[in-house]
């Protein structure tokens, strides 16, 4: 046979197995151009871009690869000595291969029990191994959030933060520097007792330390500041929003119609929480603490003094509010007049007794003599969460947890805690994460059945396909296991590499089974068309897999968390599915391999 010859057989031979192969890779990713929310907008291109790559591809290697064989082969042309030298490894390889397999094929029921084993794998490692959104990423910074009891005055509070903000700037040798911001404005809450700030790292390769192991180690700190509570949030490495970003990880909210419901819960919930090692720090953003001083007018009293009531609230007004009655103008600037006692006047309630009205006689009455004081405690600010009246449980995770393990506790505590009458939901970047699991669950279910229903349109059979799909859960375990070895978590990032691996092992699967159901239709037997497919296909899926999975652990050693995951996950099922792929996949075809055409 000629050169012309060979490179049109040769096409021919895998004109199928490259269309099938490309579609189904193609296929693959496009549940995730289609996925709605933050994950679709985080991977649309990537599902683009390989799918369109993939397709190209085809169309190269069945047009462009047979034209160019032809063109660079010498005519005449022997093998080369490269080829002389580990041609005899690659032969004793294959022998070594069919031997291994004739006695695999013997013992059929080894293949159900790699399958049934690999299904208790997945079981056991997917309930094992922690969830999370995205791992945090070391960017070199962090903020953290202050909050002091309520009514704690602005000057206690600044002090407060000022003598934080100096501890962090002593005792991290790794800052840049130190921000802080008591009460700031553009924050909206207008409460003194909150304050928010931000430490700087030097670049990562100045410093030994990673930005979670000087926050891990800071928090263990931040216990003897015990006039406040401290809490240091590492930024979300994937947020939605500004409020996701710098939030504590876990936000569960309550929600019920009847306010009193959730005061008489809330506590409750709040101890249970903070008992549980899951969490660092526990706290709610509604608060039933703050000091008040409820002043109600003696009308009675205020009548038989001469008093009116409206010269009664223009007196405390003027007093007490800081209201602007005007404006002056000096050295060419205009200033504000703010109508306000000074502040060593007004201190304390009993200051009250200091203000004095003239009565219609003309005689001076004393405010305390016409009013009521009653000190009482009430919410700063109430919440509403889609229409209902709500609290949103915040905290930080202890080292070693993530968001997963911290929204288990909270349903866990809300299942034993809460009646039906409470609604329960996610905030923040927990809200983010419950995005991005289901979302990512459905890609995935998507893409297993679209090749499905792909593969059974191409080989007009629904054996073949569920042949080749046997492959799935064989990999899929690979991956986790690699996941729990590495100590890595299932997170956004593993689960689109855990699609792109359907995608891979599908694709060996196709070459083995399309090729034995070629050489069944030359005559061959069973047994013996799926000892010759299985070593005749060996060496290209040998090869495709090993040079996948070096580009894999480059993008391994360069240690970025979006490639740090993605590749653990496939390089693991790769490297498992290859093991099953040469020892019971062939098995599964000698068990379901079609009859032979007439």
């Amino acid at each position: 046979m000629n050169i012309y010859q060979a490179a049109k057989a040769g096409s021919k031979e895998i004109f199928f197995a490259v269309i099938s192969t490309s579609i189904t890779l193609a296929v693959v990713f496009l549940p995730i151009i289609f996925i709605q929310g933050f994950v679709g907008s985080l991977f649309r291109e990537f599902g683009i871009v390989i799918a369109g790559a993939v397709l190209i591809s085809a169309f190269v290697s069945l047009t462009l690869t047979p034209v160019l064989n032809v063109l660079l082969t010498r005519k005449n042309s022997g093998h080369g000595w490269f080829y002389l030298k580990t041609e005899p490894f690659f032969q004793g390889m294959e022998s070594g291969y069919r031997n291994m397999l004739k006695k695999f094929l013997r013992v059929r029921w080894v293949a159900w029990a790699i399958f049934g084993g690999s299904l208790t794998i997945i079981i056991l490692l997917f309930g094992t191994l922690q969830t999370e959104l995205a791992p945090i990423e070391d960017r070199g910074q962090f903020r953290y959030n202050v909050t002091t009891p309520e009514g704690t005055s602005f000057d206690y509070m600044d002090n407060y933060v000022v003598g934080l903000a100096g501890y962090f700037y002593d005792s991290i040798p790794e800052r840049k520097f130190v921000f802080a911001a008591t009460n700031p404005s553009f924050a909206g809450t207008g409460s003194v007792n909150n304050a928010f700030g931000r430490v700087v790292l030097v670049d990562s390769d100045e410093r030994k330390r990673s930005q979670n192991d000087i926050v891990n180690a800071t928090n263990k700190a931040l216990a003897g500041f015990n006039d406040g509570r401290a809490f240091l949030v590492q930024e979300q490495t994937i947020s939605v929003g500004l409020g996701s970003r710098g939030a504590l990880p876990v936000q569960f909210v309550l929600q019920n119609l009847q306010f009193d419901k959730i005061r008489e819960i809330l506590p409750k919930f709040l101890a249970e929480a903070r008992k549980n090692q899951t969490f660092q720090t526990v706290d709610a953003n509604l608060k039933f603490n703050k000091p008040e001083l409820q002043i109600t007018i003696d009308r009675i009293r205020a009548k038989d003094l001469g008093v009116s009531t409206a010269e009664i609230a223009s007196a405390l007004q003027s007093a007490l509010s800081g209201n602007r009655m005007g404006y002056f103008i000096m050295n060419g600037k205009q200033y504000q007049i703010i109508g306000q006692m000074e502040r060593e006047m007004r201190d304390d309630p009993t200051d009250l007794s200091r203000i004095y009205l003239r009565n219609n006689r003309g005689d001076m009455v004393q405010l305390t003599q016409v009013v009521n004081m009653t000190e009482s405690s009430a919410p700063p600010q109430l919440f509403h969460y889609n229409r209902y009246k709500s609290a949103t449980i915040q905290a930080s995770l202890a080292p070693g947890k993530t968001i997963g393990d911290g929204v288990g506790v909270m349903r866990a505590i809300a299942d034993s805690l809460l009646d039906e009458t409470f609604r329960t939901d996610l905030s923040g970047p927990s809200r983010d994460f419950a995005e991005s699991s289901s979302n990512t669950s459905f890609a995935f279910v998507l893409a297993l059945i679209l090749i499905f229903l792909v593969l059974a349109a191409q080989f007009e059979s629904f054996v073949d396909p569920f042949i080749i799909m046997v492959t799935v859960p064989l990999a899929f375990a690979g991956a986790l296991i690699s996941l729990w070895l590495t100590g890595n978590t299932i997170n956004i990032f593993s689960q689109i590499g855990m699609i792109m691996l359907v995608g891979l092992v599908t694709k060996n699967g196709i070459l083995i089974v399309e090729f034995a159901n070629q050489k069944r239709r030359r005559g061959e037997e069973k047994q013996e068309a799926v000892l010759n497919a299985a070593v005749a296909r060996m060496r290209p899926i040998l090869m495709t897999s090993l040079a996948t999975a070096p580009v894999l652990l480059l993008l391994l050693s360069l240690g970025a968390p979006p490639a740090e995951y993605r590749s653990s996950s496939v390089v693991g099922g790769i490297s498992f599915h290859c093991c099953s792929l040469y020892s019971s996949f062939p098995q599964f075809i000698h068990i379901y391999l079609q009859p032979r055409n007439k």
